[in-house]
């Protein structure tokens, strides 16, 4: 009998989620239109402010789509059984992560945002199971900067973090004795 933990998707988070990129592609795009409005008490010039509204309607614009396609996904956010952890939590998810794959488990914290980073002997099969060219990218760069392509976020759980860490970590704990 197979042991499994499934953790839904939270939809109520996703959709703060959506509503916070949409906010700022909306300041992004009044930064593009009027930057002389945003102009404060130290000397900024109009292109510069003009720039960071360009930058942040695209940023969150990409972000916003990843979120919306989220929030129409009736897949199990994050599976938990013998075969290892089947991750479907952010842009970047790959499916199946074999217990045999993991080495380790790192909590790192970016802007207040929690992150389980998954430590693998693999990186590069999972970095070329990436869905596109961009998720590609985004797993090489957490791969140089954290050592691993592989993380979980519980932004869009229905589990806080420091509970999804726990588990994880436990079931990890029992696979590798």
């Amino acid at each position: 009998m197979e042991n499994k933990i499934e953790i839904p998707l939270s939809k109520m988070k996703i959709f703060l989620l959506l509503f916070a990129a949409i906010a700022f592609v909306v300041m992004g795009i009044m930064f593009v239109q009027n930057p002389e409005d945003w102009i404060g008490t130290k000397t900024v010039s109009p292109g510069f402010i003009r720039i960071i509204g360009i930058i942040a309607t695209v940023f969150f614009g990409v972000c916003g789509l990843f979120i919306g396609r989220k929030l129409f996904d009736n897949q199990i956010g994050l599976t938990i059984d013998d075969n290892g952890i089947t991750d479907n939590t952010n842009a970047t998810s790959v499916g199946l992560i074999e217990w045999a794959d993991i080495i380790g488990l790192q909590k790192v914290e970016v802007a207040s945002t929690k992150i389980l980073v998954i430590m693998t002997n693999q990186p590069d099969k999972y970095i070329e199971r990436g869905k596109n060219a961009l998720s590609r990218r985004a797993m090489k760069a957490n791969h140089s900067m954290y050592g691993s392509p592989l993380s979980i976020i519980s932004n869009s759980l229905k589990m806080k973090f420091d509970d999804l860490e726990k588990l994880v970590v436990s079931e990890f704990e029992k696979r590798k004795s």
